[in-house]
């Protein structure tokens, strides 16, 4: 029998409350009140589902979002954290601005910002991202059995290196990804997962 995948990136953060980009990465914030929204919406969306478990990152914006989107499952799921999962390290870049590391930086911005194998100053890259997103999500097809509702609340660079695993996509087709904070990603899984495309993974929601 088919399980079922359920990932959820956490709603906009305090950071960019005001509609700035910032570099956040492990630095760790909250959701905004629209990061509050975002996630009751999807929540009201998923409520008729019964999940079997759930995993997020040590961060308190993934944690709030799905401390919201588990509210209606009053029967209690069982929460991993599981740090495999987190945000990408910008390291030195954590918690700055990216129009002030573009004036600052303006010939290694795109590249530290959107490389898939170069990485900020003592950060990380996409690349090194999936080195750790790859075993995670391996495992957990790997091991979860049948019949099973699995909820996932993480970022948006790890979810991109989840879907490029997932979706089995070229490295330009997974730098070109723009992860929502207002709808979820729906796959189903069965077969042989023993090996790192094996098996069957069918997304179902969103249609592209």
């Amino acid at each position: 029998m088919a399980s079922n995948l359920y990932i959820v990136r956490h709603g906009q953060t305090t950071f960019n409350a005001g509609g700035t980009k910032t570099f956040t990465g492990w630095v760790d914030v909250d959701i905004s009140e629209v990061g509050v929204t975002q996630a009751t919406a999807i929540s009201e969306t998923l409520s008729s589902i019964r999940f079997d478990v759930a995993y997020t990152s040590r961060l308190l914006r993934c944690r709030h979002t799905l401390d919201i989107l588990l509210k209606p499952h009053t029967y209690g799921v069982p929460t991993i954290v599981d740090d495999r999962i987190i945000e990408r390290s910008y390291g030195d870049l954590s918690g700055k601005l990216h129009a002030d590391i573009q004036t600052q930086y303006p010939d290694m911005y795109k590249i530290w910002h959107r490389s898939y194998d170069v990485p900020p100053p003592n950060g990380e890259s996409v690349k090194m991202v999936e080195m750790r997103v790859y075993p995670f999500i391996h495992e957990l097809l790997r091991t979860a059995g049948d019949n099973k509702n699995i909820l996932i609340s993480a970022h948006g660079n790890s979810i991109r290196c989840l879907r490029a695993y997932l979706e089995n996509m070229t490295v330009e087709q997974e730098m070109s990804l723009e992860v929502p904070q207002n709808d979820y990603l729906h796959y189903s899984f069965e077969g042989d997962m023993k090996h790192l495309f094996g098996g069957v993974v069918t997304k179902i929601h969103p249609s592209k």
